[in-house]
C-alpha cells in the first residue's frame, strides 16, 4: 500500500521542477519569407526576424540553408543573401525542415527549445518536457 502522503510530497516535488511558463504552440508563428531575387542573389528580407522568432541564431540558420541550397551565403543587414535564384517555395520548405530538426522537441514537439554546444556535440534541450536529444551539425 502507497503512503499517500509521500505521494503528495513527490507530486509537489515534480510540479516545483516543472517551467513556470511555456509558450503555446499555436502562439508559434514563424514569418514567412520575404524572398526576392535579384540578377542570380537571392534574397531573404526579413532574416533576422525569422530567426529571432525560432530563438535561433542568425549564422546557425544561414548555416543550415546555405548548405542545403549547397551555395554560399552571408548576413547583409539582417537580410539572408545566397547566390543563385531560389523561388519562395524551396527557401519555406527548407525552413520548415530547419524547424524539426532544430526547434522542435522530438518528445513533446514543443518550440520552447534550446541549442547548446558540449564538446564536439550539439544538444536540443526542451524547455517544456525536459528532454535532451542530439542534432547533427
Amino acid at each position: 500500500m502507497v503512503d499517500v502522503t509521500e505521494y503528495e510530497k513527490q507530486l509537489d516535488r515534480l510540479y516545483a521542477k516543472l517551467p513556470k511558463t511555456l509558450s503555446v504552440k499555436e502562439r508559434f508563428e514563424v514569418p514567412e519569407p520575404q524572398t526576392l531575387i535579384f540578377g542570380n542573389r537571392t534574397f531573404i528580407k526579413n532574416f533576422k526576424a525569422i530567426s529571432d522568432s525560432l530563438n535561433r541564431s542568425e549564422q546557425h540558420l544561414l548555416r543550415f540553408l546555405a548548405k542545403e541550397l549547397a551555395t554560399a551565403g552571408s548576413l547583409e543587414g539582417g537580410q539572408g543573401v545566397f547566390q543563385g535564384k531560389f523561388n519562395f517555395t524551396v527557401i519555406k520548405q527548407l525552413i520548415e525542415n530547419y524547424i524539426k530538426e532544430y526547434v522542435t522537441c522530438p518528445v513533446c514537439r514543443s518550440p520552447d527549445t534550446r541549442l547548446v554546444k558540449e564538446e564536439r556535440f550539439r544538444f536540443l534541450i526542451c524547455e517544456a518536457c525536459g528532454a535532451k536529444s542530439s542534432v547533427r551539425g
